[in-house]
């Protein structure tokens, strides 16, 4: 992440830590059905960490496309 990903007011990084990847795009689902959003496709896993890790970039001022 870099200063360019919320330079604005209303641009906001989300950073969703699940136990696995059905959970982790459910959630990124619902983010999409109230903001719109650059969605991930594919989440990370740590070694030797439990779960997964999913980024997305929130932009609050605009509608979700339909």
């Amino acid at each position: 992440m870099n200063d360019g990903h919320v330079a604005k007011p209303g641009l906001a990084v989300v950073e969703v830590a699940a136990a696995d990847d059905e959970t982790a795009f459910a959630v990124q689902e619902l983010l999409a059905t109230r903001w719109a959003i650059a969605p991930a496709d594919r989440t990370t896993h740590e070694p030797g960490e439990p779960g997964v890790r999913l980024r997305c970039y929130l932009d609050l001022k605009q509608q979700p496309e339909a």
